[in-house]
């Protein structure tokens, strides 16, 4: 028999007075709370109000002061943020184009292929380095030749069975790959009394190719300054 009666089965519509009977409660709780603060307000002295609504507005201003002093931090946060980011930006991209100009990075980007031929091992070493010097004059950003990455201080000797770029041999045919504005280095080779022709002269052929991507890989170590510091402090 007790068993029959516990635990009680409870119905949706009981369960529903319970939660009416359970807000009813609460509110009266909430209104006689009210009620009484609101009594014991009425029966203050008018120095007493007078007081209290000083000190809330003394609150009130603290609490905006303190709201404008956080939200000034953290605007100067998130400016003192995006300015250290934006340096962090610039400083990457200066590195990455001093590397490109110093051979230490790789880079691509749209250029030519210079293709020179020697079956007959008449060209000499200064006819590569006048090609390199028109192809600088011309605007070349990065330049590589059979696999030697040419920068500022290259050089060129020998030639025929003995050419070299910085004391690395390399063989014909000699292939430029140039990054720079194709309309500009292409001319610059090809103009009367140019690279092309004076190649030609000596029996080499000069083809020259536009690309609208050129990738110029080969790199050089980095090399640290013996003796040279920075003058910034």
């Amino acid at each position: 028999m007790i068993s029959a009666l516990w635990p009680p089965r409870v119905t949706r519509a009981q369960l529903v007075v319970a939660l009416l009977l359970f807000g009813l409660g609460l509110g009266l709780a909430i209104q006689v709370s009210s009620t009484s603060d609101n009594s014991a307000l009425r029966g203050a002295r008018q120095e007493d109000l007078v007081r209290i609504l000083d000190e809330l507005d003394d609150r009130t201003q603290r609490l905006e002061d303190e709201k404008t002093r956080l939200e000034k931090q953290r605007s100067e946060l998130e400016s003192s943020s995006d300015q250290a980011e934006e340096a962090r930006k610039q400083t990457q991209e200066k590195e990455r184009q001093l590397g490109i100009l110093a051979g230490t990075v790789a880079a691509e980007g749209p250029g030519i292929t210079l293709s020179v031929g020697d079956p007959t091992g008449s060209v000499e070493s200064d006819m590569l380095l006048d090609a390199i010097q028109e192809l600088r004059a011309a605007g070349a950003e990065a330049i590589q030749v059979n696999g030697v990455r040419v920068v500022a201080d290259s050089y060129f000797t020998g030639s025929g069975d003995d050419m070299r770029i910085d004391g690395t041999q390399v063989a014909a045919p000699y292939v430029f790959k140039v990054i720079g504005k194709p309309e500009d280095l292409e001319p610059a080779l090809n103009i009367p009394g140019g690279v092309v022709q004076t190649l030609e002269k000596e029996q080499a052929t000069a083809t020259v190719e536009r690309s609208a991507k050129i990738v110029v890989d080969a790199l050089r170590p980095a090399k640290r300054p013996d003796y040279a510091q920075s003058s910034s402090r």
